[in-house]
């Protein structure tokens, strides 16, 4: 008669365990940003983003720059509340490899001026999304929030600067008499001559519109928005945005002037806006 083979109970047990720790995840884990999912896929994994760390807000404009966004500094005799001004104010943050942020606000005898800085690392943990596309998706929600105003078309500009400069000239090209320069206003002068197009909130010119702009980054946008503050004088905010790989960056520049005056100059604030911008994105590529 055939026997039959016995195995101990302690053999079954030792033979668990030892299934156990052959089938357990090694020491140490993923790294923070990496991507998780199952590695016995055939699937190919999304890369990584090119920027694994950030740099530090409150250190990324220099004095020169911070002297022209915020002149209010340079009226201070105080050395230690200069150096205060300077240093900005760090934004809260638990990860300064994920986003930091600094703010400034220095007050000066024409106007107060704010500035805001922020930069942000974006981190896809989906194995199918890279970084950088899911930074892509990021700026486009805040692009498409903005609401910027669709593209001037040539034609459209043309319209516009004709229709401005020309209204209160006659068609000899003299002067059209005291009730068309009364219905003209600041149209043009006692010439008829024409005048330049108003750079007013109400008409604003083609080139210092919200906009996309095509050299900054990978994609960027600029938004210039005026409006009332606390007190009777306006307020002009420019943000500029834009992401290089999967880092996205956001500049908030603003002014309100200490009296009720005229509306901040929108083509000053957006080029001293605009060119920090450039310094950034030089500064993170660089």
């Amino acid at each position: 008669m055939q026997r039959k083979a016995y195995v101990s109970g302690a053999a079954v047990l030792l033979a668990a365990v030892l299934a156990g720790c052959t089938g357990a995840g090694g020491a140490g884990g993923s790294a923070p940003d990496s991507k998780g999912g199952d590695t016995g896929t055939t699937a190919p994994v999304a890369q990584p983003g090119k920027y694994r760390t950030l740099p530090e807000a409150c250190g990324a404009a220099d004095h020169d720059t911070l002297d022209t966004l915020l002149p209010g500094i340079q009226e201070s005799n105080d050395e230690a509340q200069q150096e205060k001004a300077y240093a900005g104010e760090a934004t809260l943050t638990y990860d300064t490899d994920r986003r930091d942020g600094c703010d400034w606000k220095v007050a000066s005898a024409a106007a107060t001026d704010h500035l805001f800085i922020d930069f942000e690392r974006v981190v896809s943990y989906d194995n199918t999304v890279s970084d950088e596309n899911k930074a892509e998706e990021l700026y486009a929600a805040k692009q498409t929030a903005a609401d910027l105003p669709a593209p001037a078309t040539s034609a459209s500009a043309s319209a516009s600067a004709s229709t401005s400069g020309d209204a209160t000239a006659s068609p000899s090209g003299s002067a059209s008499g005291q009730a068309d320069d009364n219905a003209g206003g600041d149209n043009g002068d006692a010439s008829g001559a024409p005048s330049a197009p108003s750079a007013s909130a109400s008409q604003t010119p083609a080139d210092l519109r919200s906009r996309v702009l095509d050299d900054l980054g990978d994609e960027a946008y600029l938004d210039d928005k005026l409006s009332t503050g606390s007190s009777t004088a306006q307020q002009r905010t420019v943000t500029v945005v834009f992401r290089t790989s999967n880092v996205i960056v956001t500049i908030e520049y603003s002014e309100q002037p200490t009296a009720s005056a005229s509306a901040p100059d929108s083509k000053e604030l957006q080029d001293r806006a605009l060119k920090l911008a450039q310094k950034l994105d030089s500064r993170l590529n660089s």
